[in-house]
């Protein structure tokens, strides 16, 4: 017996990207020219991370040291394929030590 159909009907889409609004701790403003939130087309945090240092460069020690990122109230400090839902709240944090 053989199936018709699409042969990748279940393989799983890559994330849409999206323009999310990220709201940047104190300490990071100066690095996108004082501005306390911005919008990056991003679908992963990974995408948000590497298109934050590619349009603000002043942004890439930081980022390079870890940023916690809160999404929707939840914070992830080492998942960066963590996907950014649309609509959701996002903050960039100073990264949170652990012990």
């Amino acid at each position: 017996m053989r199936l018709k159909g699409k042969r990748n009907q279940l393989a799983k889409k890559p994330p849409e990207t999206q323009l999310a609004k990220v709201q940047l701790w104190g300490a990071l403003r100066p690095s996108v020219g004082g501005a306390a939130s911005i919008t990056i087309e991003a679908s992963t945090i990974r995408e948000l991370f590497r298109k934050l240092e590619e349009q603000h460069p002043l942004m890439q020690p930081f980022i390079e040291e870890g940023i916690s990122v809160s999404i929707d109230g939840v914070i992830y400090q080492d998942d960066w394929s963590q996907q950014l839902p649309p609509d959701s709240e996002i903050y960039l944090l100073p990264r949170i030590a652990g012990g």
